[in-house]
């Protein structure tokens, strides 16, 4: 049966992502939907978009807009915002695109980096079960109503210190996010709400869901893997 798997925020971990993939491996008619924050901080956000540009040639992979995509579409535009992006990792993806003379620049960042960026990628995918976002919805507001602040910006309610406050959607849908980084390399599960950010570039794991069954995958910049299950 055709599994649907949600991958969690990469930040430029390639070798925990090609090691991942080969951990699961996706069968071809599995779907994977990757939860956004694929640059910045992490060693290789060059070759992670390279990766996810290739695999959405399948035609079975959605990729949604993290609010580190966000920043490096804005700090193209602008000097203060490049100043915030820079703050936040855009360094670290810089340097992944670095030239002959070792310095990276927007010029070299292929266009078809920024198309899907700004194009491809989305800023929320919905089944009849699940709503897909990078960092949270408002619980109030039917998805046609969210505001981008919540859906890239916003803490999933400090959850590490009162998951209790977490409020499930008005769909009724579970949702699945990444953004608010469990350090302790654990998916955090909550009352209609799953959070799937583990930390991979912080010494911690990129993590793959099955959000029908709640068996996860996880693997690390060492090429380390392990699994487990919801709870």
């Amino acid at each position: 049966m055709p599994r649907i798997l949600a991958i969690g925020d990469v930040h430029g971990c390639l070798t925990a992502l090609d090691t991942l993939l080969g951990y699961v491996h996706p069968a071809p008619d599995d779907q994977l939907i990757f939860l956004g924050d694929y640059v910045d901080r992490g060693p290789d956000s060059k070759g992670v978009l390279d990766r996810l540009i290739e695999l959405h040639r399948t035609g079975r992979v959605i990729c949604l807009r993290g609010n580190h995509e966000v920043m490096m579409l804005a700090a193209r535009k602008g000097r203060d915002d490049f100043r915030f992006w820079s703050m936040f990792g855009g360094i670290e993806t810089f340097e992944s695109y670095a030239g002959p003379d070792g310095t990276g620049s927007f010029e070299v960042v292929p266009e078809s980096h920024w198309h899907f960026i700004e194009h491809t990628c989305v800023d929320w995918h919905e089944t009849e079960t699940h709503i897909f976002v990078h960092a949270d919805l408002n619980p109030d507001f039917p998805l046609a109503e969210q505001s981008t602040d919540w859906l890239h910006w916003h803490a999933i309610s400090a959850t590490w210190q009162r998951p209790y406050l977490h409020k499930p959607h008005v769909s009724g849908k579970t949702m699945i996010c990444g953004h608010t980084m469990q350090r302790d390399g654990q998916p955090l599960r909550l009352e209609r709400a799953t959070c799937l950010d583990t930390g991979a570039y912080d010494f911690g794991w990129l993590t793959c869901l099955d959000v029908e069954t709640g068996e996860y995958w996880q693997a690390n910049e060492l090429g380390q893997t392990r699994t487990g299950w919801l709870t």
